[in-house]
Parts: C-alpha cells; structure tokens; sequence
C-alpha cells in the first residue's frame, strides 16, 4: 500500500460553495490553512471551471479525501465501480489518506443519511471483512470515523468496545471526531474525555472538528451548520494536551460565515496546536 501523505496543522473542508470568497482573501488562507479535505464523490470526473480550480489546490496543498458513500456497514454488496473510481482520483491527485464512515448509508439505495451499525460482535466481522476488502481494493490503508448516531439498537457492546474492535481486526486507521464524541456523549450520557482515551491514538490519521445543534439539554444535532462549541474545543485541548498536536481539520458543510470568521476557527486550532506544540505525542503510527 502507499506511504501515507504527511499532513500537518490545520485544514479546512473544501467545498464550491466557497471557491469565489476564497479567492477574494488568498493571504488569509495561505497563513491559516495547511490542508484541505474533499469528498471524492464531488470531484471525481468533474471538469471545467470547478476541475481546474480544483486542481490548483490539490496541486499547491496537501489533500485528504473524506468519503461520503462507502456505505461500509451496510447489507448490500460493496460498489466496486464506485471503489474503482475512488482509486482512479487518488491516484491522479496523489492522495494517500482516504477515510469514510463508520456507518451504513444504502440499502438498495441511498439512504441519504449515516445510520449507525449495530454494536455487536457479528456487525464487528461484517464490517472488518469489507474495510480489507477496500483496502485490496484501493490500495490503501484506509481510516473509518466514529459518527453522531440517535439510537444504538441492539447493542451487545460499548461504542468504545465496538471501534476498538473494528480498528484491531481490520488493521486500518482512525478518524478521530470529537464533535462526534461531544455530541453522542450528550444523548447517551458518558463521559466524552474517558470516552477518547479508550481509543488508540495511535491510529488516528487526523481529527475532525465541527459545529452542532443544541436541539434539547439532553440532545444535540451534528449539523456542520455553526460554530465550534466551548465544550468542543475543550476536548480538542485535552487531545493535544495528552497525545500532542494531531492535525484537525474543521468542517463546515452549510450556512458559511464570511471566509474570515471561517479562517478565524482554522486559526485557533492552529493557536491551540502552538500551546502543546512541544507536547510528545504518545501516537507515532499513522500508516
């Protein structure tokens, strides 16, 4: 498999809703922004305009892709036009790092939504066999994200319990959420910080970061519609404090601020890598 892309700092999700404001502040994010990530599926085979503007990032930065389809939980059969398409796009762009969904969107169709796996030992066997299956495939060690889920049916194991599983049997890698990790620890009422020490670090590719919605006390929405949360970025301060400066990438999927209030979020993750910066981190292996 390829070596790993190396990727440091901090990123920012690509998306065309941003092209003509980013191009109006190039020094704003030429200081901020260290890495970009995209969803291969909106990219590949597209032309143009938003193809060569695509290019010029993918040519001048570091890119990480961050799939949207996989579907790696779900019963149907693994799309492997589509992972032969992904292929195709990570080669033409020398992207190493490739990361999807711990989670099922399709079932004879797209569901439109990422639906959480059972926490059980024969989902952990279902799952594993199709990330090495992908991994064949792409040629590529591949890294799963934990995701925001509603429900837990079925549960036989702990979520902790059941991505630990899942990273050791499949010997893939690890998105690191820790929205997610908020957001989940507020509808399920467990510890967020214990929950991502039990995690291995040592696996984790990069972290995400993003906002969410306070729908009730006891119930908040990942939406990757506002700003990062108080409670959020204290987490991401407890990672880099204990592991070190682990790249975090923000996400914003809708409702974008003014490119300068965006960049303001790169650039405090960006502050709060420089606190720990001499921090030696316990993860060395991501890849």
């Amino acid at each position: 498999m390829p070596q790993q892309q190396a990727i440091r700092g901090a990123g920012l999700g690509l998306r065309r809703g941003m092209f003509r404001a980013l191009r109006e502040h190039p020094e704003l994010i030429e200081e901020n922004v260290d890495f970009w990530e995209v969803a291969p599926e909106n990219w590949i085979d597209v032309g143009g305009r938003f193809g060569r503007e695509f290019r010029t990032y993918a040519e001048k930065y570091p890119v990480v892709c961050h799939g949207l389809s996989l579907s790696i939980g779900s019963p149907s059969p693994l799309d492997f036009n589509f992972l032969e398409s992904v292929r195709g796009f990570l080669d033409e762009h020398n992207i190493s790092l490739y990361s999807d969904h711990l989670s099922a969107c399709s079932d004879h169709g797209h569901l439109y939504d990422l639906m959480p796996i059972p926490f059980t030992e024969e989902a952990v066997q279902h799952v594993v066999s199709r990330i090495r299956t992908v991994q064949e495939v792409l040629e590529r060690r591949i890294a799963v994200e934990h995701v925001s889920y509603y429900a837990a049916p079925g549960q036989e194991l702990s979520e902790s319990e059941f991505i630990n599983a899942v990273l050791a049997e499949a010997d893939c890698n690890l998105l690191l959420d820790v929205n997610n990790a908020y957001v989940n620890s507020v509808n399920f009422g467990y510890d967020p910080y214990s929950f991502v020490d039990s995690l291995p670090i040592s696996k984790v590719t990069y972290i995400h970061i993003a906002g969410h919605f306070i729908e009730a006390e006891d119930l908040r929405i990942d939406t990757h519609a506002a700003a990062v949360a108080d409670p959020v970025w204290k987490l991401l301060e407890h990672v880099y404090q204990r592991y070190g400066t682990i790249p975090t990438l923000l996400e914003r999927d809708f409702n974008f601020p003014p490119i300068p209030d965006l960049v303001s979020e790169v650039s405090r993750i960006k502050e709060y890598q420089q606190q720990f910066v001499t921090t030696e981190p316990e993860h060395t292996d991501h890849g």
